[in-house]
Order: C-alpha cells, then sequence, then structure tokens
C-alpha cells in the first residue's frame, strides 16, 4: 500500500502518455456483475425487453430538444469538431447527440439510450462551457463519454427498475452499490484525460468545478494545486474522513487522475490506487465502529460455535448485522475467522466497554438473536450468555429477562422439532 511520501512523489513525476494503461477498474467490473447478478439482471431484462417503450428516451429527447441548444455542425461549428474529436480520440462509434443548457451550475451529465441505433444524450450547462478552456472541455466531454463506454447507466437503470425511489435495498447492497457508482466516477475520469492528455486541464477543471474560480487566472500552479490537494486528501487518509456521496471527494478524485497520468506501469497505477480505494471503503468514521464490527464478527463466531455446528441461519445473522459496518462483511467475516477470534472479542469487548459502555445491552441482545436464529437454544449457549453478561456488568435477574424477552418477541422454534 502506497504512503503519504510515496504519493507525494508522484506529484513531482512528469505526466506520460497513459492510452497504453488499462482505464478500467477491477473492483469496479466485479461490483457492477455482483450487482447486476444479485438483481437477476439476464431475467429483469428480459421481462422488460417484452414490455413497451419506456418513453425514457422520448422524455430525455423532448426535454433537450426543447429547452438546450444542440450542438449541430452550421450551429456551432467549433463545438461540434471538439465533441466529434473526443469521440474520435476514444475510439467511440455510437451515435451522440451533445446540448448546451443554459444553467449556472458548474455541471455536465450523460444519458444512455435505451435502444440500439438511438443517439445517446451529452449535456454541459452553459456555466461550464463559460469558466472551461479548450482542454477542459475534452476532459469534461471525455468524462461523459467515458460513462457511456464503461456502460454505468444500463445498470443504473436496473437498480431503479428492481428498487423504485419509494423503496430501499438492503443496507449491503445499497453500499456496493454507492461504491460501484464511486469507482465507476473514477473511470470515467479516466477516460476524460484520455480524451486531452493534460493533466494540468483535469486537475483545473476539477478545482474550477469545485471553487467556480479560474485559478491559473490567480497565479496558482498545477504543483501548487497538486500539493494542497494532498494536505486535504491526508485528512482522509487519516481514517476520519468519509466519501459517502455517490461521486467521491475531490480530493482522491485528483489524485487518482493524478495517479493515472504519472504512473510508469499498470502495477504502478493499482498500488496507488490501493489506499484511494481504501477511503471509498469505509462506512465507519470512528473507532468505536471498528471495534463494533469486530465484536459481531467474533461474538457471533463463538455463539455459533458453542454448539460446534455452525448454521448458515448463525452465517446469514452475523453478516446481516455486519453489514452495517462493512461493505463486504463476508470477507470481513472470512478474515476475523482466520485470527485468534477469543482475543480478538475480548480485545473489541474491553475497548466497546471503555468508550461507550452504553454499548452493553445491544451487545447482549445481538449474541441472544445469534443464539436463536438457527431455532435452537443449547444449554451450552445458555452458559455463554451467563458468563458474558456478568462480564459487562448485568445481574442475574437483567440477564433473564433480557433472555426472556428476546426469546418471546423473536424466537420461532424448528419446524424439524415438531415434525
Amino acid at each position: 500500500m502506497s504512503t503519504i511520501s510515496e504519493i507525494f512523489r508522484l506529484i513531482t513525476k512528469k505526466a506520460t502518455n497513459t492510452i497504453s494503461l488499462n482505464p478500467t477498474i477491477e473492483l469496479e467490473k466485479q461490483l457492477s456483475q455482483q450487482i447486476y447478478n444479485a438483481l437477476q439482471g439476464d431475467v429483469v431484462n428480459e421481462i422488460l425487453s417484452q414490455l413497451t417503450d419506456s418513453g425514457s428516451d422520448t422524455w430525455w429527447r423532448s426535454n433537450m430538444e426543447g429547452h438546450s441548444l444542440k450542438v449541430e455542425k452550421e450551429l456551432l461549428p467549433d463545438m461540434y469538431r471538439l465533441c466529434q474529436s473526443v469521440k474520435e480520440t476514444l475510439n467511440f462509434t455510437e451515435p451522440v447527440d451533445f446540448y448546451i443548457t443554459g444553467d449556472s451550475m458548474v455541471n455536465a451529465f450523460s444519458v444512455a439510450s435505451e435502444k440500439e441505433g438511438v443517439p445517446h444524450i451529452v449535456n454541459i450547462n452553459s456555466g461550464l462551457m463559460e469558466l472551461m478552456t479548450k482542454e477542459e472541455l475534452r476532459f469534461v466531454i471525455g468524462h461523459e463519454l467515458g460513462h457511456l463506454i464503461n456502460r454505468d447507466t444500463a445498470l443504473a437503470r436496473l437498480i431503479n427498475f428492481v428498487f423504485p425511489e419509494d423503496s430501499h435495498a438492503p443496507i449491503t447492497l445499497q453500499y456496493k452499490i454507492r461504491l460501484h457508482s464511486q469507482l465507476a466516477e473514477l473511470v470515467a475520469d479516466r477516460y476524460g484525460y484520455m480524451a486531452t492528455g493534460d493533466l494540468e486541464a483535469c486537475v483545473t477543471a476539477f478545482f474550477k468545478m469545485a471553487s467556480g474560480l479560474d485559478l491559473l487566472k490567480m497565479n496558482v500552479s498545477i504543483e501548487a494545486l497538486l500539493e494542497d490537494n494532498l494536505k486535504h486528501l491526508e485528512y482522509f487518509l487519516n481514517d476520519k474522513g468519509l466519501s459517502r456521496a455517490t461521486h467521491p471527494v475531490n480530493p482522491i478524485r485528483v489524485q487518482a487522475i493524478n495517479l493515472f497520468a504519472r504512473s510508469e506501469s499498470q502495477e504502478e497505477l493499482e498500488q496507488g490506487m490501493e489506499q484511494l480505494i481504501s477511503i471509498l471503503l469505509k462506512v465507519g468514521n470512528d473507532e468505536q465502529d471498528e471495534y463494533l464490527a469486530r465484536f459481531i464478527a467474533t461474538a457471533g463466531l463463538i455463539v455459533a460455535n458453542t454448539d460446534e455446528e455452525v448454521t448458515k441461519e448463525e452465517i446469514d445473522a452475523i453478516v446481516e448485522h455486519l453489514a452495517a459496518l462493512k461493505i463486504f462483511p463476508m470477507a470481513f467475516l472470512e478474515e476475523i475467522s482466520q485470527g485468534d477470534v477469543p482475543a480478538i472479542f475480548k480485545d473489541a469487548v474491553e475497548h466497546l466497554m471503555e468508550i461507550n459502555p452504553g454499548l452493553r445491552e445491544g451487545m447482549f441482545n445481538y449474541m441472544i438473536n445469534i443464539v436463536i436464529s438457527n431455532h435452537n437454544i443449547t444449554k451450552e449457549e445458555l452458559e455463554l450468555l451467563n458468563s458474558f453478561g456478568a462480564s459487562v456488568g448485568f445481574s442475574n435477574i437483567e440477564i433473564a429477562n433480557m433472555m426472556a424477552s428476546a426469546i418471546q418477541l423473536t424466537f420461532v422454534p424448528s419446524l424439524d422439532a415438531i415434525s
């Protein structure tokens, strides 16, 4: 994993021609396929193909044709040539209609068509047009075309169909969808760089979008911008900052494009990206969350192993709780299981009791839930619960009351026991 000093060293390296480097990010591709499979993409798309036109293409086309200015060769020849040049540079042959919308927001977006042969849409707000140089516009246009090349919109449409606005995906799926969206932005940024080959234009475009200012006119150098960005990046690298929006925070995006431009090999690029992606993997933002995740994993494993028969129901219950704290809960559970589980459990409990003693009731109830998740309660499990309850300061009557309440509320006997 790269250190701060290694990242800083890359700032001073001359940007190289990275057309030969792979613009994709392996984790983004894995997540895309995983989300697609989880949502039964093949089946859902087959069903949707039998339905009538959703009207999405018509709505977008009507909106753009009626309220925006289409970039036509005869009307806006310079802008038309610029857009077509970026398409050719990225070897994107599918039809695209480009538009400019009167909007002061420094923003742009792309919309993939639903049907083959129907032009995709790329829109650039007038606020962005007024602020950006020609090379910065190449970066922005390349970024939006990158989304079309990477097929991000098709997955987004599937997600929005299965989980409309008034419904919610399971929390672990929500985290993965967000992470995929963030990684897809970094991939699109790489296409943006490939469209211009000018790192300075990419970096200044980011800062212009963030501040609304033309920093080069204020005599701010590209190296000064990158060094300043690194200071902000340190906040996120030091386990403090979170990146929870659909787009990664700018310090990550700027450094990611800097790595893509200056790395001399795919290996160097991927090593540099590890630490940046680790920021995106964070769900919790304090020490308590990490110890709580360790407690959930180890307590669940200890309880599940009490009867020497770990069931799928028990593992599912552990993973379900971990999903609120880890984007890849099963991988985290497997990693914990390879360590000294009792020692990790003891350390997590001690730290949690020191950080927030008020968590003890929730911790105890979690262990009860794991006990009854397999529809069976053994004497050994009761002894374990009594021992843990006493260790965190509960009296015998408090322990009995909590167990009785949990059994009344959630215990369901096994069908095997009554068949």
